[in-house]
């Protein structure tokens, strides 16, 4: 019979079998839930995997669900107004525009659409633009009372009848004076037809102007035939074909020493016209107003 040594012995070797075995069945467990966990880590979580991992909760458990929180929309930015740079014109100037477009749009507007209300709103605007330009008006003329240099009543020919009348006989004078310095050194072509009614009239005008100026009229005739005012005359060479004349009568200035030759004009002219026109023709300069009137052939 075994004995009490040997009964205590048994027990004890059992005990460290059993907690051995507790041992290395704790270590196994271990292992498989650090392997579950590692491989939630890296494998997507179903419900099933999820079991497996946390077996211990068992299956008659809930988690209430994580809420999800909705992206809060992105208002959108506020649009950067660029302020427009301040207009460098004068302030008048803007009004000006303005007024001038407000008009023509209620012009516009009235003609395509002429009711009563579209009409009246124009002819108001108008109005007081009539009224704006008449203020102008007055102011600009006191101005030129007071200023001589802009007041262009006091140049060229005056509007007053007596100035008129003072302006005239100082200009007849003038010229008067200029057409006998021009006498010595140029002359006036008459250019007519013997069957020409307009150069009939006109040749005693002429013939009494070469006798109070003292300037020499050399008349030309286009087709042979002569005049009561002028029997002696010179026939046609081909200088009115030379000076473009196409009609008659036609004066032209002449200064024979130089060939150059500019026209005076056509028709039937008076004294006083034919005064004006010489002394412009022959002023200083006035060549280059209207350089193709001017032509230069040999008279000699």
């Amino acid at each position: 019979m075994p004995t009490a040594t040997t009964r205590t012995a048994a027990r004890l070797t059992a005990l460290l079998s059993n907690a051995f075995a507790l041992a290395m069945s704790a270590g196994g467990a271990a292992a498989q839930i650090q392997a579950g966990e590692q491989v939630a880590a890296a494998a997507p979580t179903s419900a099933q995997s999820l079991f497996w991992l946390d077996h211990r909760r068992g299956w008659h458990f809930y988690d209430d669900p994580e809420l999800e929180v909705e992206p809060k929309p992105l208002r959108p930015a506020k649009p950067v107004t660029k302020q427009k740079p301040p207009d460098p014109r004068a302030p008048e100037l803007v009004e000006f525009e303005a007024l001038q477009k407000r008009l023509e749009e209620y012009r516009n507007i009235a003609i395509i659409r002429p009711t009563e209300a579209n009409v009246r709103r124009y002819m108001e605007l108008e109005a007081r633009v009539v009224r704006q330009a008449s203020y102008f008006a007055d102011v600009a003329q006191r101005v030129a009372w007071t200023t001589p240099n802009v007041d262009m009543t006091l140049e060229g020919r005056p509007v007053n009848a007596q100035a008129i009348q003072v302006y005239d006989r100082e200009q007849s004078a003038d010229r008067q004076k200029s057409v006998a310095a021009l006498g010595r050194t140029h002359v006036v072509f008459f250019f007519f037809r013997s069957d020409c009614p307009y150069c009939h009239a006109f040749a005693p005008t002429l013939e009494a102007f070469q006798a109070r100026h003292g300037i020499q009229v050399v008349p030309i005739s286009v087709d042979g035939g002569g005049l009561p005012n002028f029997q002696s005359f010179r026939r046609d060479n081909g200088i009115a074909k030379t000076l473009q004349v196409t009609q008659v009568p036609a004066v032209l200035l002449a200064e024979p020493f130089t060939g150059k030759i500019s026209p005076l004009g056509y028709g039937v002219l008076s004294e006083s016209q034919l005064l004006e026109r010489i002394a412009t023709v022959a002023a200083p300069g006035a060549d280059e107003m209207v350089p193709s009137a001017t032509r230069h052939i040999s008279l000699r």
